[in-house]
């Protein structure tokens, strides 16, 4: 073969790659800049699943009592990552254990305030229906019947144990 077969066959080679316009392109993504690039992708997809099953057991760890359940939640974040994370956001209780606690207590204690349980018009203190006055601060809250000795409202006009006329009875004093 003559030898100017052999460099017009060289030259060919090279004006073929030289003449690809993404080359350059070709070359890069066969660089160690590329293999970099896409190292640290992969590291970052694996940080947000962990932050995402993370995100969701710090918060149903605030918002669910019940250990399976609790489980369960965190599982979802773990295995499904950040669409697991968009589902618990969507079914996850409205409230913190807190919040409900809180809740709770206040509706307990309207509770009482509305219910039958008696207080005191000074102290507040829980007083029964037979208590003449207060334990708490002495302040005066029935008088008795003159005829049958029971409790009575200071307001009342007839004692409703015996029928006895109580307008004249003695008047209504505080201890302070």
């Amino acid at each position: 073969m003559p030898h100017w077969t052999i460099v017009a066959a060289k030259e060919t080679t090279t004006t073929t790659t030289d003449n690809n316009p993404f080359q350059s392109v070709l070359d890069f993504f066969s660089s160690p800049t590329w293999h970099f690039i896409t190292l640290m992708f992969f590291f970052f997809v694996v940080v947000l699943w962990l932050s995402c099953a993370y995100w969701v057991f710090k918060d149903a760890r605030r918002r669910i009592d019940d250990r399976i359940v609790l489980v369960v939640a965190v599982l979802t974040g773990l295995v499904f990552g950040p669409i697991g994370l968009i589902v618990y956001a969507i079914v996850r209780p409205a409230e913190t254990i807190a919040d409900r606690q809180e809740r709770e207590l206040e509706m307990l204690m309207m509770e009482q305030r509305v219910g039958g349980e008696e207080r005191c018009s000074f102290c507040k203190t829980p007083v029964r229906d037979d208590y003449l006055v207060c334990p708490t601060c002495g302040r005066r809250l029935r008088t008795t019947c003159p005829s049958c000795r029971k409790p009575i409202d200071p307001q009342w006009r007839v004692c409703p144990f015996c029928e006895a006329d109580v307008q004249g009875a003695a008047p209504v004093f505080d201890r302070l």
